[in-house]
């Protein structure tokens, strides 16, 4: 029967660590993925403000040199991402591919103009330095006009401001259910073991000396939950970095290794601090009250 009952004890036992490891590895596993999309906020709305044209339209009595000249300088200027020219004739091939047929057929003549995409780093994508840049294009004789999507921008930016601010929100709200998840799976695991804490109590062990061992046996499970959680996350950032390789997620390793680093550590701490206050409350307890 005392066989019986210990087995009993011992997958109870058992059952109690698996669930807290399952527990901390899960939190902690969305809480670096908030973290992974808190890091890339910024990359991603880098990546689509960079494909957003910023396009030079040519006059058609602009000399071959001029237009050299400004090929040149719009690929050297310091708010140039890339810049591609594209002559009339290659626009109106696109444009007859995009209708489906050739409208120079029944117009007779080419109405396009040359022109010359410039696409921007993300720094430069405001309205406030987009409207610098066309000013000073525009100062040129050659240059007809020059175009960008003003509205797109704008919204974009504002976009950017909004969701920044909220993803920092739900993490500091998720970052605090975490910590309540954490501490509720361990509390219930030392909860477990209350009579146990008070019976060492009683024949004369000091609490630094009970604590100890759940404190050390938490931090083990900490540990193992956490590394459950960083391979994880590890390969949902080998897959998006795969089918995303234009948002180069892997390239600042030494910010990831911080997050990783960072996410290992919250939940050591977390596990350490919950069982800390967890046996101490049950050390603080007189007997009679260790039934409710």
């Amino acid at each position: 029967m005392a066989s019986s009952f210990e087995k009993y004890q011992k997958r109870r036992l058992i059952s109690s660590y698996f669930s807290v490891v399952i527990s901390i590895s899960l939190v902690l596993f969305l809480l670096g993925l908030l973290g992974l999309l808190v890091l890339n906020t910024k990359k991603v709305a880098d990546h689509f403000k960079e494909q957003i044209a910023l396009t030079v339209y040519l006059k058609d009595t602009a000399k071959e040199v001029e237009i050299t000249q400004l090929k040149q300088s719009l690929a050297l200027a310091e708010y140039t991402k890339t810049a591609e020219y594209i002559s009339k004739e290659q626009a109106a091939e696109a444009h007859s591919a995009t209708i489906g047929e050739n409208f120079m057929d029944f117009l007779g003549y080419n109405p396009l103009q040359n022109s010359i995409d410039v696409y921007l780093l993300a720094d430069y994508v405001s309205p406030a330095q987009l409207e610098e840049i066309t000013n000073e294009l525009l100062t040129k004789d050659f240059i007809d006009e020059v175009i960008y999507d003003k509205p797109l921008i704008a919204l974009l930016n504002d976009n950017v401001k909004k969701i920044s601010f909220w993803v920092l929100v739900v993490s500091g709200i998720f970052l605090f259910i975490a910590v309540l998840l954490i501490n509720s799976s361990i509390r219930l695991s030392v909860y477990a073991k209350r009579f146990t804490i008070k019976t060492m109590q009683m024949v004369g062990a000091t609490k630094r000396f009970i604590r100890r061992p759940f404190i050390w046996k938490s931090v083990r499970l900490g540990m193992i939950g956490a590394v459950l959680a960083l391979i994880g996350m590890g390969l949902v950032l080998y897959y998006l970095n795969k089918s995303f390789p234009e948002l180069q997620l892997l390239e600042d390793r030494l910010l990831l290794a911080g997050l990783f680093v960072g996410v290992f550590l919250i939940g050591v701490f977390i596990s350490w601090l919950s069982t800390f206050f967890a046996t101490q409350r049950f050390l603080n307890l007189r007997t009679d009250e260790l039934y409710y």
